[in-house]
């Protein structure tokens, strides 16, 4: 009983500790001073000025074009890996391959920010691309480190599939192209989804890489957030963190309303 009793303060002691900052900006963000730890009074400026700093609005843009252009593409690649190392067993520089999947897992962002910054200023001065630093730079990159989860998300599940199935289409006479996308492709597709969305949200979190990699006019929505956080923080972020919240709680209760009807359709 004591024992229980101290497992359920420890749970309640770190859940407080993790959702009280996160309850408190979304309360200050109501907040009508501008002083965002001093309460006086309810007000909802702070959201309409939210939508007035073309600021935001635009490095905001910029990242989700960004997020979705970058996981889109790890998405790809990540899958390609991960089916080779699956599917083509033992061949050679397959350990190279595969230490080239998992460096970026364990590589420290700014060691990945500069070395891809002395890599576009070497091909800048050799071939004359990029032209400039910028949203292109900056999605070479998030693909980049964004595959290398993709493809351990990707491999697990292809480990995990019986492959049966793939042998049993071509016993039917289907190519191994037509057998990727009619038979592997629809068995692993949580795990693509999963590995997008992991790509989606790493890309979108990133601040490191990107100021490494990009240039006047590409500030993405990190890189705003965090400089005005230096020169201290505003309401209108307050506001803003509260809406990417919201958006996120919804996804999660969507989400886990569909989980929840397949068992009781099935």
């Amino acid at each position: 009983m004591r024992a229980s009793t101290l497992l359920l303060a420890f749970c309640i002691a770190g859940f407080v500790f993790l959702y009280a900052p996160i309850i408190s900006l979304i309360v200050f963000s109501f907040n009508e001073n501008k002083l965002a730890t001093v309460w006086s009074g309810f007000s909802t400026q702070w959201y309409v000025a939210l939508f007035q700093n073309t600021q935001i609005l635009g490095a905001a843009w910029i990242s989700l074009k960004v997020a979705v252009v970058s996981a889109t593409l790890a998405t790809i690649l990540g899958t390609l890996a991960a089916y080779v190392l699956v599917r083509f067993g033992r061949f050679r520089s397959r350990s190279l391959l595969t230490g080239m999947s998992a460096a970026p897992l364990v590589m420290p962002d700014v060691i990945t920010g500069l070395s891809l910054l002395l890599l576009f200023v070497a091909m800048q001065q050799l071939f004359g691309w990029p032209a400039s630093r910028g949203m292109t730079t900056i999605i070479i990159a998030h693909t980049t480190f964004c595959m290398a989860y993709v493809t351990v998300v990707v491999q697990s599940r292809l480990s995990d599939m019986d492959q049966s199935l793939e042998e049993a289409a071509m016993d039917l006479g289907a190519r191994p192209v037509r057998v990727f996308f009619d038979v592997t492709v629809p068995v692993i597709a949580p795990a693509l989804v999963a590995g997008w969305l992991l790509a989606f949200t790493l890309s979108l979190d990133d601040l490191v890489v990107a100021s490494f990699v990009t240039g006047p006019g590409a500030s993405t929505l990190p890189m705003v957030i965090f400089s005005k956080v230096r020169l201290g923080v505003s309401p209108d972020i307050n506001a803003l963190a509260t809406i990417i919240i919201a958006i996120v709680a919804l996804g999660v209760f969507v989400a886990s309303a569909v989980m929840r009807r397949k068992p009781s359709r099935a």
